[in-house]
């Protein structure tokens, strides 16, 4: 059942902007024509001086080493959400519904998505995630109403950092 007969996917309680902005690696997500086989996806927020949600989406096409990918769309923060609601304007005048339905209390993972139940990020603050994890956050995606059988696994390989 999809639609607008589900009801809304309620927002988290409250996100403290500045502890959002930076980077999110995209574990898992419904693609979009846009991201459908990109490896390596980031999603980039920097708040600016006027309150919006400056972002950077960077992806390489089709494999590790494919074209890299840039999309910057601009985050509209609405007033009355306490930050968990947003237009993400890729377009003008469209801004499309970017819902944050999930975040971990220490800001290491949370879920963006939207009451079509079309599209789903799963997101990190690190680009590798344990399978429990994963599917913890699998089961809570399906309760939000969600399709699993669309949702992909993004490939993420990155270099190890000396602090391993």
């Amino acid at each position: 059942m999809m639609g607008s007969s589900l009801d809304p996917i309620p927002l988290v309680r409250r996100v403290e902007l500045a502890r959002f902005m930076g980077d999110w690696y995209v574990i898992a997500h419904v693609p979009t024509f846009i991201d459908r086989d990109g490896h390596n996806q980031v999603e980039s927020y920097r708040l600016t001086d006027d309150g919006k949600v400056a972002t950077r989406f960077t992806f390489r096409k089709d494999s590790f080493d494919g074209k890299e990918k840039l999309y910057t769309p601009t985050g509209y923060v609405r007033e009355g959400s306490n930050n968990a609601l947003w237009g993400m304007q890729f377009i003008w005048p469209i801004k499309g519904e970017y819902r944050i339905v999930h975040l971990e209390p220490d800001y290491s993972a949370t879920i963006v998505g939207r009451n079509k139940r079309d599209l789903v990020w799963l997101m990190s603050r690190q680009p590798q995630m344990s399978e429990a994890d994963y599917e913890g956050y699998r089961k809570l995606i399906a309760g939000m109403g969600y399709d699993l059988s669309k949702l992909v696994r993004v490939p993420q390989r990155w270099p190890q950092t000396s602090k391993d």
